[in-house]
């Protein structure tokens, strides 16, 4: 049974959730604000958390921010702002994905289903060291869904990530945004494929020597991104 944590202030949002999620299956535990939100997030151990932009004691931002320092967990954020910035912002904080206020239970279900069906996925399955990539100082652990660059750990969101391993299955190959969207949210997301460019972007920080002027991650005008190693 998977363990969702919903770290949500509007009540009667929180317990329709809160009530739809543990119907579906899941167990779930709920906090009102971000204190104690971080707080059971130590204790629950969530798979996932649904985290919501606005709390009453500390910006969804800030919190997203901090889980994102000790954990690669998916983290579903949902708001009543729907303006791009604000889509855009929640993704380069660390978010995996971005629900606008109101939305409905099923389509809540569906963004939860995807993004514990790939973590999940990457966690059960059985690796062999062959699936322990390195070359020109950027080291890919599929098994313990690491980077390295230059030896050093580099975090990275679980979409970050799951780009960072096509890209490297599948050197030179050129994709389009709705193609990575696809691969990483698994169904159409309200983020729409201005998501793919804001993690593009933090990857190019967290891999090129200059991320103005990369060297591995390439864009391929009017088409997408590919990944090459020089």
């Amino acid at each position: 049974m998977s363990k969702i944590l919903i770290i949500e202030d509007d009540v009667s949002i929180g317990e329709m959730m809160s009530i739809y999620l543990y119907e579906d299956g899941y167990e779930v535990k709920r906090a009102e604000n971000g204190r104690q939100g971080e707080a059971l997030f130590r204790e629950f151990q969530p798979d996932m958390i649904i985290l919501d932009l606005m709390l009453p004691d500390m910006d969804g931002i800030h919190l997203c921010t901090t889980i994102r320092h000790t954990s690669n967990i998916p983290i579903l954020m949902v708001s009543a702002k729907n303006e791009v910035s604000d889509r855009v912002k929640g993704l380069q904080t660390g978010a995996d994905d971005y629900l606008c206020k109101p939305f409905s239970m099923r389509e809540l279900s569906a963004r939860i289903q995807a993004l514990l069906r790939r973590s999940n996925t990457f966690t059960q399955q059985s690796l062999s060291s062959t699936d322990v990539l390195k070359q020109q100082g950027i080291q890919l652990d599929f098994e313990k869904r690491c980077l390295y660059v230059d030896g050093k750990n580099i975090e990275t969101t679980f979409s970050e990530f799951e780009i960072m391993k096509l890209f490297w299955q599948n050197q030179g190959r050129v994709y389009s945004r709705e193609e990575l969207l696809n691969r990483v949210r698994g169904f159409d997301s309200q983020v729409t494929e201005r998501a793919i460019d804001v993690h593009i972007a933090n990857l190019r920080k967290k891999v090129e020597d200059d991320p103005k002027e990369p060297k591995h991650i390439k864009t391929v005008w009017g088409v997408g991104y590919k990944f090459l190693f020089t």
